[in-house]
């Protein structure tokens, strides 16, 4: 599926140049999108904004901050999460399709609840444009794709002691693992 996701962010990194860009800031506020292709302007699954326009979240860190994406309404979503021009940063996990539960825009319940969609990325210092592409859809009663819905990004600081600590036990495990390569060689 993340093959579809990496043809896509050709056709995203074309739209992204007309993209509707919000900026946002490391706040921990959640950002909403939609994604409906029977009325993007493109055609296409990508995030969208309440006009129809393709949908950007821009920013800048100075420090280090956690990316939380999440899918909203109905679970059974997955999304695939670009930086810039197309650079992959991933996707968020499988979901349970749960139709017709809805938690509607009620982001923090749907980040609790495993059968929705989510991912977190860290992110380092530099300039960040996000933007997604629906991957896989929840479906309906009939098995029918739904192809539309609501989700969201969030974007918290991580202070600096948690971040050193964070690349620290990171290193430290990078380390043990490649000192007992070594030894088993």
């Amino acid at each position: 599926m993340i093959k579809k996701s990496v043809l896509a962010a050709a056709l995203l990194s074309a739209l992204c140049a007309q993209a509707e860009a919000i900026t946002i800031n490391a706040d921990g506020a959640w950002h909403a999108f939609d994604v409906d292709p029977s009325v993007a302007n493109s055609g296409s699954a990508e995030w969208i904004d309440l006009n129809n326009d393709t949908l950007s979240f821009e920013f800048s860190l100075s420090g280090s901050a956690i990316l939380r994406v999440v899918d909203g309404g109905y679970a059974g979503d997955r999304f695939a999460v670009f930086n810039g021009t197309g650079n992959l940063l991933g996707a968020t996990s499988s979901p349970v399709n749960n139709y017709p539960v809805n938690v509607g825009i009620d982001f923090d319940a749907a980040f609790a609840d495993a059968n929705y969609s989510r991912g977190e990325f860290l992110l380092g210092p530099g300039n960040y444009q996000i933007f997604g592409y629906l991957l896989q859809s929840a479906v309906d009663d009939n098995s029918s794709a739904i192809d539309a819905t609501v989700g969201a990004v969030s974007l918290t600081a991580v202070p600096l002691p948690a971040a050193a600590c964070l690349y620290l036990s990171g290193a430290g495990l990078l380390g043990w693992v490649s000192r007992r390569r070594q030894s088993n060689v």
